[in-house]
């Protein structure tokens, strides 16, 4: 989609009097008239990656462009809770929120035309919330600026298709093709078996359209009726903004198919999870070229060795981004084609970071830790702050795989519990995401941790209520 002006800049050179009027860029007045708009989704993603905002008509949002929220919309729980009160400013202050012109788009399953707008949150001093996810990444991606590189990602996202199932307590099942049966799993890369539910994904790709959502590859992976969508390669910030519409945009189509998508990292018992794999590499912001590789012979880079380096020592300290909830665990398995340590290999999907066959020019590093169910602005700005990290340190990594990296010692920790205090003692990490992002971020983990432990399972129930 071409941006219809320049990002709104976030440094902090932002910053004007309080009282100043917020103008709304003509650009968007002039798109809405032409498309004849009638509500606009006033949107931005919260820590968890759910869209919050407002629906407001369209003569209001002209009239009255300026829009306030607190910042606890950003800060909530994956069940709506908070986290402790003496993290969070009790007088409930708002954030100014001014659109991104270059994320308008249409939202096509509304029924009168309606657009979708993402904005940036703001203090009222005009400096960056740093509990935005956005923000977030928009802060990584400076980094990266200041030392004359432009990271560029190509995303892939997994997903089920399941049967509608209201009731929470009922395992789900996959849903009902066109041949009238439930798939039974094992069909990976089966045309037939993504040819089961062709209605449902030329209603997806023609909604992707609407949108200048850059979707690609479609294929059936190994789970049933499970899914992989990849997107095109391109800037950090604009494909993370694809891969949020994109997850509502997948289950709105489903819905209207009686069917549910989900993106839980792990929704069916006794199969493989769902991942976002991260492609991505660096490019020079001067030339053009990427990073990783020499530009005398196309040879491998020191800057991409580091780049792995810094992913092997920082990962495993990160794991509450990458694998967020308890859920997010049970994906993280040996042979459930998920890593299970921070090995690295050229062409080799057993280990934790893969290097696919390319040339030069398209040298990359796949990142296979992320679950589907990330945020993803924060996993990619997590991502790549770890890959920062080892330039910046001119970390070396270990020697490539060229094995079975599942026969290999488990690298991550494996309780949510532990993961949050690796988290809470990576100083560097803290330094690079911003210190009162990831003690927000913890707060919320821990105030998960504690309402998944107020939870009796039906496992429980099961195995425990007549026999212990």
């Amino acid at each position: 989609m071409q941006p219809l002006a320049a990002p709104i800049p976030t440094t902090n050179e932002t910053t004007r009097n309080e009282d100043d009027p917020i103008m709304l860029n003509p650009d968007i007045e002039q798109w809405l008239k032409d498309n004849h708009i009638t509500e606009v989704e006033c949107i931005l993603p919260d820590i968890t990656g759910v869209a919050r905002g407002k629906i407001i008509p369209k003569d209001k949002f002209l009239s009255e462009p300026e829009m306030r929220l607190p910042e606890v919309v950003l800060i909530q729980t994956v069940t709506g809770d908070f986290p402790s009160d003496d993290m969070l400013d009790l007088t409930d202050p708002d954030m100014e929120l001014r659109p991104d012109p270059s994320t308008i788009r249409h939202v096509p399953w509304a029924q009168d035309p309606t657009a979708s707008l993402i904005f940036d949150c703001f203090t009222p001093e005009g400096l960056p919330v740093e509990t935005s996810p956005r923000n977030v990444l928009r802060r990584v991606l400076k980094l990266y600026e200041n030392i004359g590189l432009a990271p560029v990602i190509a995303p892939e996202m997994e997903f089920y298709l399941v049967a509608q199932n209201p009731d929470p307590d009922i395992p789900l099942v996959p849903p009902i093709g066109r041949t009238g049966r439930k798939e039974f799993g094992r069909r990976s890369y089966a045309i037939d078996a993504v040819n089961e539910f062709d209605p449902l994904f030329e209603e997806i790709y023609d909604y992707c359209d609407k949108q200048n959502l850059e979707v690609d590859t479609l294929i059936h992976e190994l789970g049933p009726a499970q899914m992989e969508i990849n997107f095109l390669h391109g800037n950090a910030m604009d494909l993370c903004d694809q891969v949020f519409l994109f997850k509502r945009t997948v289950r709105e189509a489903a819905f209207h198919h009686n069917m549910y998508a989900t993106f839980m990292a792990k929704p069916l018992e006794g199969e493989p999870g769902s991942a976002m794999h991260v492609h991505q590499s660096l490019t020079h912001i001067e030339s053009g070229k990427n990073a990783f590789s020499n530009p005398e012979d196309g040879s491998p880079s020191e800057l991409f060795f580091h780049f792995i380096g810094g992913l092997q020592k920082y990962l495993p300290e990160t794991m509450p981004i990458f694998a967020p909830y308890v859920n997010s665990f049970r994906r993280l398995t040996r042979y459930t084609a998920a890593p299970t340590n921070v090995e690295w290999g050229y062409d080799n999907r057993t280990v934790g970071l893969r290097v696919p066959r390319s040339s030069p020019q398209g040298r990359r590093v796949e990142n296979r830790l992320p679950g589907v169910d990330v945020n993803p602005y924060l996993a990619v700005a997590c991502s790549l702050a770890c890959g920062y990290l080892g330039i910046k340190e001119k970390l070396q990594p270990s020697a490539p795989n060229f094995s079975n990296a599942y026969e290999l010692p488990y690298q991550f920790p494996t309780t949510v519990e532990e993961s949050i205090e690796r988290l809470r003692t990576c100083e560097p990490i803290h330094e690079v995401l911003g210190k009162r992002f990831v003690e927000m971020y913890i707060g919320l983990k821990e105030k998960e941790v504690a309402e998944y432990f107020r939870v009796i399972s039906p496992w429980e129930r099961k195995y425990l209520l007549l026999h212990v």
